[in-house]
């Protein structure tokens, strides 16, 4: 889960030498705050979509009006898979912005220390995917393709969720979007976060979206396996992964080669 993660569970680890595959409290950013995630793909040119972050239900609503609908709210921090609503209406997205900004909301960057913000970015279109990849700091090794089942009802209808259910290879990744995923996406991000001092180590999940015209964009980053994506990933690993995650913590990523079934 991420909350270990973003509270400093790494650190923890090291203080007392014991080794752990997985990122720092700052690198868990790149999960953990979703305005954090957005402006560093807008400061290294990873495409994603055009967004704005308000602390202000009135400015955001007005910013919603102005774009119209479909449109995407999304709560900043920590929400367990629940931070996030494709409204299809203004009205749906003015609500989801006083769900977030509100006081009952449970999520989100609100931690008595912090103030609450809502990103609200451009809605996009096309097949969503998941890839994930190990990283060491420097070199990355991708592992299998997946997709999962977002929406709770059939026909995908119905509000988003953590997953409902997912299945490996996703056939929407061809090898040149798999080979753009790395080039465009991954390798700047591991590269972006070693320039800003917070190398990123561990398992790091872009979720794609593949337009019909080959567009290519981020939606999201999480800082661990994707859930239920493991599930599909891992059972069709003939690798043992402990092997891996040692070359992870050795920084030996790029001497490895995961074996899939």
């Amino acid at each position: 889960p991420l909350s270990p993660l973003a509270e400093g569970l790494v650190a923890h680890f090291r203080r007392r030498g014991l080794p752990g595959f997985g990122p720092t409290r700052a690198a868990a950013r790149l999960e953990a705050s979703k305005d954090f995630a957005k402006a560093f793909m807008r400061r290294h040119g990873i495409p994603t979509a055009a967004y704005e972050t308000f602390t202000d239900p009135a400015a955001a609503k007005a910013y919603i009006s102005q774009q119209g609908a479909p449109i995407v709210v999304k709560a900043d921090g920590l929400a367990t898979g629940k931070g996030v609503v494709v409204a299809q209406t203004v009205e749906e997205a003015h609500a989801a912005v006083d769900q977030f900004l509100g006081d009952d909301f449970t999520g989100g960057s609100k931690d008595g220390k912090d103030t609450a913000r809502v990103v609200v970015e451009a809605f996009l279109t096309g097949e969503e995917a998941s890839f994930i990849v190990m990283a060491d700091g420097r070199n990355v090794l991708a592992l299998a393709t997946s997709q999962d089942h977002k929406r709770l009802l059939n026909g995908d209808q119905g509000p988003n969720t953590g997953g409902m259910g997912a299945y490996s290879p996703a056939p929407v990744i061809t090898p040149d979007i798999h080979a753009r995923a790395l080039r465009e996406i991954i390798l700047p991000t591991i590269r972006g976060m070693a320039d800003e001092g917070t190398p990123f180590t561990g398992f790091l999940y872009a979720g794609l979206m593949i337009g019909k015209d080959g567009s290519l964009n981020t939606l999201e980053f999480n800082c661990r396996l994707g859930d239920p994506e493991t599930q599909a990933i891992l059972s069709r690993l003939k690798t043992p992964l402990g092997q891996l995650i040692q070359a992870g913590i050795d920084g030996r990523l790029d001497q490895v080669e995961a074996e899939w079934d």
